[in-house]
């Protein structure tokens, strides 16, 4: 219950740095959650804004919210994308992909002319890599991309939902990578990426451009560039 309050705060403090007009990239996740469902209060008491979502459950909770939902194509720039995260450390380097929409966050990210992360304080951390590294990767012989990663030290375990394999928006699976402690987070970005197979891997180096990170007893914290 704490940590709902928590991210409630962040979520709902997302807002603040809305103004009319602006395109909006819509993260997913728990957190994200109450940002939708905040942003779509002002969209219902007369803000004009329209937004991107980075997954399809998103798109139908923003859908559901009235929050106009426009395709890709007419997308000319975002100017702020509003996303969670698994962990941040105050370098505002970021894990993300436990919701699995990863690859699709990092799109939309890359597109923005901001990222704000909205999280609460259980996810700011000194070193990040206690939390599973998600690894997108193709289903096309998954077997042997796994066993790369595995030699590469990962301990990868193939995602799993409901007793199936997990399958993201883009049809692919991901593997969540155990490392413990990442101290190279570059360096660990394109060895993943090299390796055949895998499509894209939940560290977001230098999107994030501020984190709001919520308190249990409503108060939110700013940390910026």
């Amino acid at each position: 219950m704490q940590q709902d309050l928590a991210k409630k705060a962040a979520g709902e403090a997302a807002a603040a740095y809305i103004q009319p007009g602006m395109t909006i990239g819509l993260g997913t996740g728990s957190t994200a959650y109450y940002a939708i469902m905040r942003i779509g209060e002002l969209v219902r008491n007369g803000m004009q804004l329209q937004a991107v979502a980075t997954s399809a459950a998103s798109e139908e909770l923003a859908r559901a919210q009235q929050i106009p939902i426009i395709p890709f194509e007419q997308v000319d720039s975002i100017d702020l994308d509003i996303d969670g995260a698994d962990e941040a450390d105050e370098s505002l380097q970021l894990i993300k992909g436990g919701g699995g929409a990863l690859l699709r966050e990092k799109i939309v990210a890359a597109a923005a002319k901001e990222m704000l992360v909205i999280m609460d304080a259980s996810k700011l951390v000194k070193q990040l890599g206690n939390f599973p590294l998600p690894v997108e990767i193709i289903p096309f012989a998954w077997e042997l991309t796994f066993r790369h990663l595995e030699q590469s030290g990962a301990s990868p375990v193939l995602r799993r939902k409901e007793g199936k394999i997990f399958i993201t928006d883009n049809g692919n699976y991901i593997l969540d990578c155990h490392y413990g402690r990442i101290t190279a987070a570059p360096e660990l970005h394109r060895q993943l990426n090299d390796i055949p197979g895998v499509v894209e891997n939940g560290l977001f180096l230098r999107y994030a451009s501020r984190l709001l990170i919520g308190y249990a007893d409503g108060s939110v914290r700013s940390l910026s560039r």
